[in-house]
């Protein structure tokens, strides 16, 4: 368990070699808590990705196909509903649109997007092959920025340095945490 500069803490999980639905270590409680946040049931959920300062999940790891076998690409999804808002107020500013005119004067930071493509499919082809999505990663990568949530999700479970765009987009929210808890934790 490793910690960002701002107090939330990250894990890398090592998925195994054949595509295993199974979460790899997940509370009953942390499963409670996802579905609070979400509104429903996750799906595919393997492992708690990322926590907030708070204590609760707020990414979680998914399996690359969803239980009746449809491909999923999102490896990692962003759960914590505050989090999301302020993440949808960034998209809504036009954000997204000026991170990918930047991607194309830019060559460097285009480089690093890519790089950060490239590390998602690594991680996500750990746990599993999957065909129909081989090669798509997620929120645009590597050519376009298309979800933050995608990107934010993305850096907070891999840790500072791996997505530029996501660390970016991390850098200009304000700590959605510090009214507490965005739902009731769950009990164990």
């Amino acid at each position: 368990m490793g910690k960002h500069s701002y107090g939330g803490q990250f894990a890398v999980t090592n998925g195994a070699a054949g595509l295993d639905p199974e979460p790899l270590s997940l509370a009953e409680n942390d499963r409670a808590t996802v579905a609070a946040q979400l509104g429903r049931s996750p799906r595919a959920i393997r492992a708690v990705a990322h926590r907030c300062p708070c204590g609760l999940p707020d990414v979680i790891e998914s399996s690359p196909r969803l239980p009746d076998g449809t491909p999923f690409p999102t490896l990692y999804y962003l759960t914590c509903p505050r989090a999301s808002a302020a993440i949808g107020r960034l998209e809504a500013l036009g954000l997204m649109a000026e991170m990918t005119d930047r991607l194309s004067s830019d060559p460097r930071l285009a480089d690093r997007y890519r790089t950060a493509h490239e590390s998602y499919l690594r991680h996500r082809e750990q746990l599993g092959h999957v065909a129909e999505i081989a090669g798509t990663s997620a929120g645009g990568m590597p050519r376009r920025v298309k979800c933050l949530h995608a990107l934010v999700a993305h850096s907070l479970a891999a840790g500072r340095g791996v997505n530029p765009l996501g660390d970016e987009a991390l850098d200009r929210l304000a700590p959605w945490w510090t009214s507490g808890p965005c739902v009731p934790a769950a009990a164990n």
